[in-house]
């Protein structure tokens, strides 16, 4: 498990980075600032869940058969997807129904930050 939200966790650092930097330099004349301001906000929750995939995964080092923890590095990379992927989508397309499934991405954020939590409390 360890190995897994390490490499989940670059892969998706590396994401951000290169994302971060399509929209700074990519699209800055192409979109509306609006537009950019979402681009620029999926970035940043992208780059924060990717560095608790590598919390997760460090984590796991230590409590490889924790459910709890387990579940948090999923929900993390599920947010990722449906937080971030639907707004970096909207504002690149202008889709606006879109908006109304990245609470769900919010959601799984927040869950996977409170079983982060969990496994920790559960250590000894």
């Amino acid at each position: 498990m360890s190995k897994l939200f390490l490499s989940i966790g670059a892969i998706n650092a590396a994401l951000a980075v290169m994302l971060g930097a399509f929209g700074a330099h990519g699209l800055k004349e192409r979109l509306t600032v609006d537009m950019l301001d979402i681009f620029e906000t999926a970035v940043q929750y992208h780059f924060y869940h990717a560095l608790g995939l590598l919390a997760v995964g460090l984590l796991a080092i230590h409590y490889p058969e924790s459910g709890s923890l387990k579940w948090a590095g999923w929900l993390m990379l599920a947010g990722i997807v449906i937080f971030s992927g639907s707004l970096y989508i909207l504002s690149v397309s202008g889709i606006r129904w879109l908006g109304a499934i990245t609470p769900l991405g919010g959601i799984s954020f927040i869950a996977a930050w409170v079983l982060l939590l969990i496994a920790v409390a559960k250590t000894s």
